[in-house]
């Protein structure tokens, strides 16, 4: 059966100079060889450091910037060989929610507006139904219809993000991109978004690539997770997997990062030593060789490559067989943060003041004056 979307060795290169004859000069390796796939009604987590590539590859995707080679193939069919017509149609099937709300909101149209839009754009409701299908998506995201005639401004943070998911949801999608959809709120209000997004995925089936260096969030939303490191995919397996017996040192390293409330809780800390290198002039071979504690010769020259073994769980290290057991990485009570805990008891249905959807009753922000 064909997954609802494929990626197969996606590689972009940014141009960062050019020579006095306005030649490319040097290049930034955002993404270089990237591969994975996603089924219909699953969460893929792309997790990383910042500047890894995980935004790009999401905009990769979408086609909202064209790839230098590789492949993305959504539904069976290669989206490089649509044309604007056909494009037009797989943004219909495939949206995104960006990191920042406010931005990504135009402040001159009303929320009423914002959510016609795409109504309009792709034609699916005719006129005299879209005001009742404006105020049916602001029922889904958890606000009150009334909250139409307001413009951005006038909302809370996680109001607004509540907007951009509405927005996300209008054309009825089947995949949707999260990049950094909870990163810029509160504790409390990102375990709201993040229980919404579950309850959403559950009623309506979607898929999600959810973008994101919280791993602690993604723990608990993630189906799988693909490991990213300076273009690469240097690890993935399903969330479970992954959490409990990571295998890539890159992959142990973010998880010891995690903070841990509890002080006597027994674990490794590890700290990688140096910075992490440009993707200007990444190393050769691995390219996680100059902060690895577990660094041969090999690593140096040899890029290893992504390696699945019989359980699915993949691996892009040469010493992945002789490297010694991760269970002293993590807690073995399973705490990680206070801001997981409440999101534990988010997805648990725990949330003071969460409605029948389990999403919480949502009230206006105050008008600015």
């Amino acid at each position: 059966m064909t997954a609802l979307l494929e990626v197969d060795n996606l590689v972009k290169h940014f141009v960062a100079a050019r020579n006095v004859f306005g030649r490319p000069r040097a290049f930034v390796k955002a993404v270089d060889g990237v591969s994975f796939a996603v089924e219909a009604g699953e969460t893929l987590a792309l997790v990383g450091e910042s500047g890894c590539g995980k935004s790009t590859v999401s905009r990769l995707v979408l086609r909202l910037i064209e790839a230098d080679s590789g492949t993305v193939r959504f539904e069976g069919r290669d989206l490089a060989e649509l044309n604007a017509e056909e494009l037009r149609a797989f943004r219909r099937k495939a949206q995104i929610i960006f990191q920042d709300p406010y931005a990504s909101l135009n402040p001159r149209m009303t929320v009423s507006q914002i959510l016609t839009e795409p109504l309009v754009l792709h034609e699916l409701v005719p006129p005299a139904r879209r005001r009742e299908r404006v105020e049916e998506l602001l029922r889904q995201v958890g606000l009150e219809p009334r909250f139409a005639r307001r413009y951005p401004h006038e909302f809370s943070g996680g109001q607004r993000q509540r907007i951009a998911i509405a927005r996300a949801l209008a054309v009825e999608p089947k995949l949707i991109i999260c990049d950094e959809p909870v990163s810029a709120l509160d504790v409390s209000i990102r375990s709201q978004i993040l229980n919404l997004l579950r309850d959403l995925q559950l009623r309506l089936g979607l898929a999600y690539i959810f973008v994101s260096h919280d791993l602690a969030v993604v723990k608990h939303i993630a189906d799988r997770v693909a490991v990213m490191n300076l273009g690469t995919i240097v690890e993935t397996a399903d969330a479970h997997s992954l959490f409990s017996t990571p295998r890539h040192p890159y992959s142990r390293a973010l998880l010891s990062a995690i903070p841990v409330p509890k002080p006597h809780a027994r674990r490794g800390r590890i700290v990688l030593q140096g910075e992490m290198p440009s993707a200007l002039d990444p190393p050769s071979g691995c390219r996680f060789h100059t902060r690895c504690s577990h660094v041969v010769a090999r690593c140096r020259s040899e890029q290893p490559a992504l390696v699945a073994g019989a359980s699915g769980h993949a691996t892009a290290c040469h010493r992945v067989a002789e490297l010694p057991p991760a269970e002293a990485i993590l807690p073995h009570d399973g705490a990680f943060s206070p801001a997981l805990e409440k999101l534990v008891a988010a997805f648990s249905g725990g949330t003071e003041g969460a409605g029948k959807s389990g999403v919480d009753t949502v009230t206006a922000a105050p008008r600015a004056t």
